[in-house]
C-alpha cells in the first residue's frame, strides 16, 4: 500500500495579502500533488513579519507530514522565510557554494554590480538537500526537521515550478511505494452544472475508490479527475478507462475534452473534420470569442475572420442590419442577432456564422434587464437559431459567459 502524506502549502508574502497577484502557487502545487495521491489539507498565507510566519511554520508542523513553502527567499530585507525557520529550529543558515558562484557569475557575466544583499539568496540550512534553480537565483531546499520534510521554493511561479517538477516530485515518489504508479486523467464538460452532474453519477461515485472520481468546478464548465493507483501504468490506465466508460454512457454528450484540451480547440477539430468555417458577429462580446479560437493554432483554416460591431453604425454599414429592425426590434433583438449571423457568414462567405449582441451592464439598454444575451447561429443550409439567456455577474463576467454559451452551442451544433 502507498504510505499516506498529509501536506500543507505555506505562501510567504504581504503582496499575496493586499491581492496585488494570485497565490496561483498553491493551486499548481496541489493539481500536482493530487497526481501521486499526495493529500493537501492546508493552504496558508502569511505576511512579511518574522513572529507571525514562525507561528504559521510552527502550526503547519503540528498537523503535516510534508510542508511546501514558497517565497521569502529574496535577496531583500522582508524576505524573512529563512530567518523564520531558523528561529523555529534552530538549524544553521550556511552559504551554498555552487549558487553563490551562480550569483557572482551572473551578475560579472552582465556587467552589473552585484549588492551585498545578493550573498542572502545562496543561504541554506546545513545538511538541507539542495534543489538547483535554473531559471533564477535563489535554490530549494528539502529539509528533515521533527519526522516532518519542509520544502523551501521561490514564490517566482516559473522557478517554483522548475524546481518543484525537477527536484520535489521526483523526493516524493521516493517517500511512497515505489512500486506503486499512479494515473490521472481530466474529463471535461460542458452545458452541465456541478450539482447535475454529481447527481448523474452519485452512484458510481459513491462505490469507487480506485480510480476516484473528483467533480470539479471550473471558471468555464466542470470537470471530474479519474485518479486510479495500480502496480504497473497499464493497469492503472486501465482502472481509468472502465471509469471513464461508465461516465460517459451517464452524460457523454456534455463531456467534449480530455485533459488540456479546450473547448475552442474541440470545436476547432470539429470544423476541420467537417470542412466548415465559421466567422461571427459580436457586439456584446468585442471580439473575445474570435481571439479564443483564433488562439488555437491552424486557427486560419476554419475562421477567415469576424466583426466586432460594437456601435450601431457598425452593424448597419459593414453587416446591413437595417436601421428599420434597430429602430423596431433593437439591437437586443431576436431579429438583429439572426441578422447578425446571417450577414456575417455572407459577408465573409463562411460555413457558420455566430453572432453575440446583448447588455453587458451597468446599465438596461432597450428595457432588457442587465445580462440579456442573444446568440444566434445561421449556417449555408439554412437553418437558423436565435438563442435569448440572462446571466448574472458584472460586465465581465457576462462578455465571458455569453462567449463559453456561445462555444456550447456551436459544440452541440457540430457534433
Amino acid at each position: 500500500m502507498m504510505k499516506q502524506i498529509n501536506a500543507e502549502i505555506v505562501a510567504v508574502g504581504t503582496e499575496l495579502l493586499l491581492g496585488q497577484i494570485a497565490n496561483t502557487n498553491a493551486q499548481w502545487i496541489s493539481q500536482q500533488f493530487a497526481l501521486y495521491g499526495v493529500n493537501v489539507h492546508y493552504h496558508n498565507v502569511v505576511g512579511d513579519n518574522l513572529e507571525r510566519v514562525h507561528d504559521q511554520f510552527n502550526q503547519a508542523l503540528k498537523r503535516s507530514d510534508v510542508i511546501v513553502i514558497t517565497g521569502g527567499l529574496g535577496p531583500t530585507e522582508d524576505d524573512l522565510t529563512r530567518e523564520a525557520f531558523k528561529l523555529l529550529s534552530g538549524m544553521s543558515i550556511v552559504e551554498h557554494k555552487p549558487s553563490m558562484d551562480k550569483i557572482i557569475s551572473y551578475f560579472q557575466k552582465n556587467q552589473i554590480k552585484m549588492t551585498p544583499n545578493n550573498y542572502k539568496q545562496a543561504r541554506i540550512f546545513e545538511g538541507a538537500t539542495v534543489l538547483e534553480n535554473k531559471v533564477g537565483m535563489a535554490p530549494g531546499m528539502i529539509v528533515s526537521y521533527c519526522d516532518k520534510t519542509v520544502i523551501f521554493l521561490p514564490g517566482v511561479p516559473k522557478e517554483m515550478k522548475q524546481l518543484f517538477s525537477d527536484g520535489v516530485l521526483p523526493f516524493i515518489q521516493g517517500m511512497s511505494d515505489e512500486t506503486n504508479v499512479i494515473e490521472s486523467t481530466m474529463l471535461q464538460f460542458i452545458g452541465i452544472g456541478e450539482a447535475t452532474l454529481e447527481h448523474e453519477l452519485k452512484d458510481i461515485i459513491a462505490k469507487q475508490t480506485n480510480p476516484t472520481i473528483a467533480p470539479l468546478a471550473q471558471t468555464d464548465g466542470v470537470a471530474i479527475r479519474l485518479t486510479a493507483k495500480a502496480n504497473t501504468k497499464d493497469e492503472a490506465k486501465r482502472l481509468i478507462i472502465d471509469a471513464q466508460t461508465q461516465i460517459e454512457t451517464r452524460i457523454g454528450s456534455y463531456l467534449y475534452g480530455i485533459n488540456d484540451e479546450s473547448i475552442e480547440q474541440r470545436v476547432f477539430n470539429l470544423l476541420i473534420d467537417q470542412k466548415k468555417t465559421i466567422a461571427a458577429a459580436e457586439s456584446l462580446t468585442g471580439g473575445m470569442f474570435t481571439d479564443r479560437l483564433i488562439g488555437v493554432e491552424g486557427a486560419s483554416a476554419v475562421c477567415p475572420g469576424g466583426i466586432v460591431c460594437y456601435d450601431n453604425k457598425i452593424k448597419e454599414r459593414l453587416l446591413h442590419v437595417p436601421s428599420r429592425i434597430i429602430n423596431d426590434s433593437g439591437v437586443v433583438s431576436e431579429e438583429c442577432a439572426n441578422l447578425l449571423a446571417t450577414n456575417v457568414r455572407t459577408v465573409f462567405g463562411s460555413s457558420i456564422g455566430i453572432s453575440f449582441t446583448g447588455v453587458a451592464g451597468p446599465n438596461s439598454v432597450e428595457g432588457h434587464p442587465v445580462g440579456t444575451v442573444f446568440i444566434g447561429i445561421v449556417d449555408e443550409g439554412g437553418n437558423k437559431t436565435v438563442e435569448k439567456y440572462l446571466f448574472h455577474g458584472n460586465r465581465q463576467t457576462i462578455r465571458k459567459r455569453a462567449v463559453w454559451k456561445g462555444y456550447e452551442l456551436l459544440f452541440n451544433y457540430l457534433k
